[in-house]
């Protein structure tokens, strides 16, 4: 086969495997495999590329026959970016088929090559992967330091498809560790990137996860929309474990809704998926599900054998799967003891998990499990205790549903001690957070406690409206047992009288008080208590909590008694004063919200008399703290930008940190973020500092206005003093017309000061004027003018030294350098060299139309070995200058390269250099020969300071400068005389 066509063939399947479009790829490269004209890289190439496009339609018999033996059993010679593909895949293969170790193993193996071959596109690639197998064992950590390595390298090879499966990762670990708003963002960015590549595989990922963090957050709506989303784009794709994943995702939002039903036709579905890579999770968790539905039916026999095939699944908790997985049957078998009336089997249990380090969620329900199996077995002062250590680890908005099963549990401890009227609260509170979360089964349970509870105090009305409800929800799930519970609990009504009220209003103020208050821990459920709360108060029709609108329209928050529609009506009556038939429309003011005032509102059926107005005011002036706590809590949580995760996503485009030095430089500037303080940027020509300040401007709540650079290195005195502050016309010779200057040009947003130390001497005391008073005086006005503008300010001389010689203001200097982020020289983080090389060639072969050109290993090497005096910049234009000379589809070798660094060549036997700790490092040499020199005069002087700076042609101050910066000023044998 031709070159021209192979290459031509090879670009096609490539484009075929990027959207994710297996069958596809295999039919083009099938037939070529078998040629005998192929050179051996040739083959391989074929073969790979084959290999991954089984390996996307499940089938690993054929991906194995397609990639044949492991690399080790070669004789001749592979090179190393080749190496890395086949490691990788034969790596993929081991992950497919649950052997995590031995792909763990290949994996490494495959990165190993690709270091070597300085390849970023397979660099990224084998750390994904390396995610992928760790987040099977389950550590997080290690799956975090791999998905971010696996960015960098990604991003610089310009690999959407594989930047959004490492975006989509990021978000599972990401979620398992609470941080669902950052999970969702990262979500977003990898949906984006795969539309891009029309890859729908990816996309039907995407979704998936998305439907899981949807769940997760309670939102299980969206989170079911999402979900079949997923399993309708599976389904197109042919994908078998795909599949399976979303159906049993599916059947998992189907429970949390109570559609039972449904969801056991999913988990059915994904058992029957028939593919080679089934992982112990996707079954287990389905098994899992399944229990959890019986568990919910009362058939604890079956839910028993679900739960053990679930462990079996999972690899006898977790042999060769995550650990993560192990805890939910955990949890599910303890709850299943409480269930089944075998208290001291489910405190065994819970005490278990707690002991054996489960995560925080998990550790918690064991102790809520714990806490109800005590109170059941009427061990009050234990319940009590547990109760307590549970509140401590529970924070309602990262646990809502859990919260509300606290409060079940808190509800029942006070029943028992007698305090009715806390115990009804806790009740209520309960069934209405888990009502708001769409908690059906959960709810019911507490619709049904409550109910009990206001049956035995004789309050008939408010009991068969609980107990009604919880009946309605049973029997839509299939809840026998708690359903048989529920219908005698309805037919004792009958000997329960007809009232409303369970004790007196006064004595359940205490109670209201403090239900509204622990409302306040969510918005929505504080809307609600309040609206459920004044209802109760009043014995009233309706309550209501609405705001009004600009325009006179209102928007309803919260309704008990009434539908939002005639809510709503009663909300638009009381604006504009109607009455209420013979009754009375009370409304209380509840605060601000953003989109108006916030009220109160009781339609009573009869007139209103004082003690319920005092309660009715109470109820408000509460509520009204709780939604300012609410709206403080709200304003005191940093922004957080919910478009990209920001360990992943770049700064700004080229702006890649694969080196410690950077990562340190990029969390700097991200804690600059929300603030307005001068920085000070220093660091060798052509390190990217400009690039820096652009960083942080686009971080900042300036970045929709101006950034305005200006080099201090181009002008004079007198133009520098004009261009930056202005002048008026004729103020001198040639100001022909009135200017601003750049900083009043630059108002509103940032200027960049680049080479500040270059600033002319009798221009700087402006600039300290206008740092220190944001005060402007342009050439030629009388009046100083107020300009808001963020100076940020670089360079690559010494100030230090410049101060010391008199040629910079000392008093300058330090009002610059209130915050100093310095950018390292790229030898000393050459293992950017690889992305930053793959970047730079991406960018260059696109803006000059030749695709297709590769940089030679050699090269690389070449690369990584050079000192690059230029540092990035000049790293930047050679790849330019090499483009420009190569032919579209040619490779870079150190022969196109300029003479200087063509040339460059190790002693023989050394190797590349590898990191910034094996390269040579001026700054730190010429430090330490400071340093010396300083401590030898110091010593010669006997620590006076005075005779040390003329020893050594320094000025006092001077001197001072380096002793601070070179750490001497705490030391005892420094003399200040």
């Amino acid at each position: 086969m031709p070159s021209s066509s192979l290459q031509a063939l090879l670009t096609r399947a490539a484009a075929a495997l990027e959207r994710g479009d297996g069958p596809e790829a295999a039919q083009m490269l099938a037939p070529a495999v078998r040629s005998s004209a192929l050179t051996r890289d040739e083959e391989l190439a074929l073969r790979s590329m084959l290999a991954e496009a089984w390996l996307l339609q499940d089938d690993l018999d054929q991906a194995a026959s397609a990639l044949g033996r492991p690399p080790d059993t070669f004789r001749d010679t592979i090179p190393s970016g080749r190496l890395s593909t086949l490691w990788r895949l034969h790596g993929r293969l081991a992950w497919a088929r649950a052997d995590q170790s031995r792909a763990i193993a290949l994996h490494g193996r495959a990165l190993k090559a690709a270091d070597t071959a300085h390849d970023s596109r397979a660099i990224g690639l084998a750390h994904y992967e390396l995610g992928q197998c760790y987040r099977q064992v389950g550590d997080i950590a290690i799956v975090r330091e791999h998905i971010s390595k696996a960015a960098s390298a990604l991003h610089a090879a310009g690999d959407r498809r594989h930047l959004a499966l490492v975006h989509s990762l990021s978000s599972i670990s990401l979620a398992q560790l609470g941080r669902y708003e950052e999970a969702m963002g990262a979500l977003r960015q990898a949906e984006r990137l795969a539309s891009r590549v029309h890859a729908d595989d990816v996309l039907a990922l995407v979704c998936g996860n998305q439907a899981n963090v949807m769940m997760l957050q309670h939102r299980y709506e969206q989170a079911l929309a999402l979900a079949e989303r997923s399993v309708s784009l599976h389904e197109a794709h042919n994908s078998g474990h795909g599949l399976a994943v979303a159906l049993a995702t599916l059947g998992q939002i189907c429970v949390r809704l109570g559609d039972l039903s449904r969801a056991e036709e999913a988990l059915h579905r994904a058992l029957d998926v028939r593919s080679p890579i089934m992982f112990h999770e996707t079954t287990g968790a389905v098994f899992d599900t399944l229990a959890q539905i019986h568990l919910i039916r009362g058939r604890y026999e079956t839910a028993s054998d679900f739960l053990g095939r679930a462990g079996e699944a999972y690899g006898a908790y977790g042999r060769q799967t995550s650990h993560w997985y192990e805890w939910s049957v955990r949890v599910l078998s303890a709850r299943l003891a409480l269930r089944r009336g075998l208290l001291d089997d489910a405190l065994s249990r819970a005490e278990e998990i707690l002991q054996a380090g489960a995560p925080p969620l998990d550790a918690l329900q064991a102790t809520l499990i714990a806490t109800e199996a005590l109170t059941a077995a009427n061990r009050l002062p234990e319940a009590e205790k547990r109760l307590a250590s549970a509140a401590d680890a529970l924070d309602p908005k990262v646990a809502p549903a859990a919260w509300g099963e606290y409060l079940r549990l808190r509800g029942a401890l006070q029943a028992k001690n007698g305090s009715a009227a806390d115990a009804y609260h806790d009740f209520a509170q309960s069934a209405t957070l888990l009502d708001l979360l769409g908690e059906r089964y959960q709810s019911a349970l507490s619709h049904l406690a409550l109910g009990r509870l206001v049956a035995e105090t004789g309050a008939r009305s408010i009991a068969e409206r609980h107990l009604n409800k919880a009946h309605a929800i049973f029997t839509q799930l299939g809840a026998e047992r708690d359903l048989n519970d529920t219908s005698l609990a309805q037919e004792l009504l009958t000997t329960v009288g007809t009232g409303q009220y369970l004790i007196s209003p006064a004595d359940a103020d205490d109670a209201i008080v403090r239900r509204i208050v622990d409302a306040a821990a969510l918005p929505d459920l504080l809307g609600r208590e309040t609206a459920a709360a004044l209802f109760d108060a009043a014995n009233a029709d309706c309550g209501v909590v609405f705001v009004e609108l600009a325009g006179g329209d209102v928007r309803v928050v919260a309704a008990a008694g009434c539908d939002h529609d005639t809510a709503r009506s009663l909300a638009r009556s009381a604006g504009h004063g109607h009455i209420y038939g013979r009754g009375a429309l009370v409304v209380e003011p509840l605060g601000r919200d953003p989109e108006g005032p916030r009220f109160g509102l009781v339609a009573s059926p009869r007139p209103v008399g004082h003690p319920v107005m005092r309660r009715l005011k109470m109820i408000a002036a509460v509520a009204r703290q709780g939604f300012a706590l609410c709206a403080a809590r709200d304003r005191s949580l940093p922004p957080v930008d919910l478009a990209v995760d920001r360990s992943l996503e770049p700064l700004l485009p080229g702006f890649l940190t694969a080196s410690a030095a950077m990562t340190k430089v990029v969390e700097q500037i991200q804690r600059l973020q929300g603030n307005d303080l001068t920085t000070l940027i220093t660091g060798e020509s052509g390190t990217g500092k400009e690039l820096i300040a652009r960083a942080i401007h686009v971080g900042s709540h300036r970045s929709a206005a101006m950034f305005l650079p200006y080099n201090c290195t181009t002008t004079g005195r007198d133009l520098a003093d004009s261009q930056l502050f202005g002048h008026r016309r004729g103020s001198f010779t040639g100001a022909v017309s009135d200017q601003p200057g750049l900083v009043r040009s630059a108002a509103g947003g940032t200027l960049f000061l680049d080479e500040i130390g270059d600033l002319p001497l009798d221009v700087q005391p402006k600039l300290l004027r206008f740092l220190e008073q944001s005060e402007i005086l342009p050439i030629g006005d009388t009046r100083p003018q107020r300009v808001d503008v963020r100076v940020l300010a670089a360079t690559n001389a010494d100030l230090e030294q410049r101060v010391a010689e008199g040629k910079f203001r000392e008093d300058l200097f330090y009002r610059l350098a209130v915050i100093r982020i310095h950018v390292p020289p790229l030898r000393e983080r050459r293992e950017e060299i690889p992305h930053l090389s793959t970047f730079f060639l991406r960018e260059a072969s696109e803006r000059l139309g030749k695709p297709e050109i590769q940089l030679s290993s050699e090269t690389l090497d070449v690369f990584s070995q050079y000192w690059w005096p230029g540092n990035v910049r000049q790293l930047k234009n050679e790849i330019q200058r090499a483009v420009a000379l190569s032919p579209p589809g040619g490779t870079i070798d150190p022969v196109h390269l300029s003479p200087e660094i063509g040339t460059t060549r190790l002693p023989m036997g050394a190797a590349p250099a590898r990191s910034s700790k094996a390269a040579a490092n001026l700054a730190s040499a010429i430090e330490q020969v400071e340093r010396d020199m300083i401590q030898a005069a110091l010593d010669r002087a006997g620590g006076n300071i005075s005779e040390t700076a003329r020893s050594l042609g320094l000025t006092r101050r001077g001197l001072y400068l380096k002793l601070r910066r070179l750490g001497f000023d705490a030391r005892a044998e420094v003399d200040t005389r």
